[in-house]
């Protein structure tokens, strides 16, 4: 064979070589492709479960959305009406006891008129008989003394005590601002809740400067010294053992502190953090509704602008800090 004829043929084998590589190689690209356009279709099929679920899992999010946002306004309407109702009942036990406070002097009063005025009949009547002894005479001045000075001490105990309750009980209706000296307005707020306190063995005091005149509304401060006092009652002394509560009132600098504190069996600390949450309370089996404390803070931080802090060790008392500005206009 001719040298030019194994060149050729040598060069024949090498390309049947080279085909057969290029073509195992164009079908494993083929196998390759083939493979990567099914990859492809699995993950946009994929993709697609994936938006869909995605839209569907965002349909039911604002389905429950919209379900929680009504719940919720519903929630806070039933609060709101909650706290008016427990503001309401507070003011109606107020003017219940008030009442009946002011029943015992006008009572006594009622007493001893009717007895002067038969006296003073008796009297009259041994007059204008000719009757009169002079024992007669000074009996008569002696009851006629007693009896007023029983009318004139119960009806000004009736005065002090309505005077106190339509001060009170307007404020605490009205909620309007003004100027008060507020020593003196406390004390007047102690004079409404007597019917309640002296059913209590508890001694309550108000000390502090008698000078501060805030400009502010009482009748915030009303609703909080009696649900303070309320609470007190109801928690701090659970064998109705006697106890002193004090409320005490200073300036310091622009701002006024009021410090409200009784010595009863304290609360426990894993309750500090929860005291003011709404419808929070350990006496739920009583009747308690959680909502005293929740108003009290409410009417401090919202009302007054203001700040209140609890401190309380168990067997020692609780301190309740109310700071306030003098004026925040």
């Amino acid at each position: 064979m001719e040298p030019n004829s194994l060149d050729y043929e040598k060069q024949l084998k090498q390309l049947n070589k080279e085909n057969r590589i290029l073509t195992k190689k164009l079908q494993r690209s083929q196998e390759r492709q083939i493979q990567l356009e099914e990859n492809n279709q699995r993950k946009e099929s994929l993709f697609k479960r994936v938006i869909l679920d995605l839209e569907k899992s965002r349909d039911i999010s604002e389905q429950q959305t919209m379900e929680l946002s009504a719940a919720l306004a519903k929630l806070k309407t039933t609060q709101e009406q909650l706290i008016k109702s427990e503001k309401m009942a507070a003011l109606g036990n107020l003017v219940a006891g008030v009442a009946h406070e002011i029943n015992t002097p006008v009572g006594n009063s009622v007493t001893a008129a009717s007895t002067l005025a038969e006296e003073t009949t008796s009297f009259a009547n041994s007059v204008s008989t000719g009757k009169l002894k002079r024992s007669t005479l000074n009996n008569y001045l002696e009851l006629a003394t007693e009896a007023s000075e029983i009318i004139l001490s119960n009806l000004q105990r009736a005065g002090e005590l309505i005077q106190s309750f339509k001060q009170v009980a307007v404020d605490r209706s009205s909620l309007e601002r003004r100027t008060f000296p507020l020593k003196s307005y406390l004390s007047e707020i102690l004079v409404t809740l007597e019917p309640q306190l002296k059913k209590t063995p508890h001694l309550i005091t108000v000390t502090g400067d008698d000078t501060i005149q805030i400009n502010s509304y009482p009748g915030a401060f009303a609703q909080i010294v009696t649900n303070l006092i309320t609470n007190s009652i109801t928690h701090a002394y659970p064998t109705n053992k006697p106890g002193y509560i004090r409320l005490e009132v200073h300036q310091k600098s622009e701002q006024i502190v009021i410090q409200y504190q009784d010595d009863g069996c304290g609360i426990e600390e894993q309750h500090l953090n929860n005291i003011f949450e709404p419808f929070f309370t350990t006496n739920r089996d009583q009747g308690g509704s959680g909502l005293g404390m929740h108003i009290v803070y409410n009417l401090v931080t919202q009302k007054l602008k203001g700040v209140i802090k609890v401190t309380s060790q168990v067997n020692l008392g609780t301190i309740f800090t109310v700071t306030l500005p003098l004026s925040d206009s």
